[in-house]
């Protein structure tokens, strides 16, 4: 396991912990921005990409999707 898995590792459990807390207030964005953390940190994970690559890949899908 190289560094970027590792760090996606961190990245899936602090989006979790921001989903949860989210969930706690009943704040949307809170549980939005978890998720987002949580896929970064998959791609991370999966792929060994850098915290930069995987988020301008979530970025560039977000605005081919609009």
């Amino acid at each position: 396991m190289n560094r970027d898995q590792l760090q996606g590792n961190w990245k899936q459990i602090k989006g979790k912990a921001k989903e949860q807390w989210g969930k706690l207030t009943d704040d949307d964005l809170d549980q939005i921005e978890g998720r987002a953390e949580q896929l970064a940190g998959k791609i991370q994970e999966r792929y060994g990409k850098s915290r930069e690559e995987a988020e301008k890949e979530i970025d560039s899908f977000c605005s081919a999707c609009h």
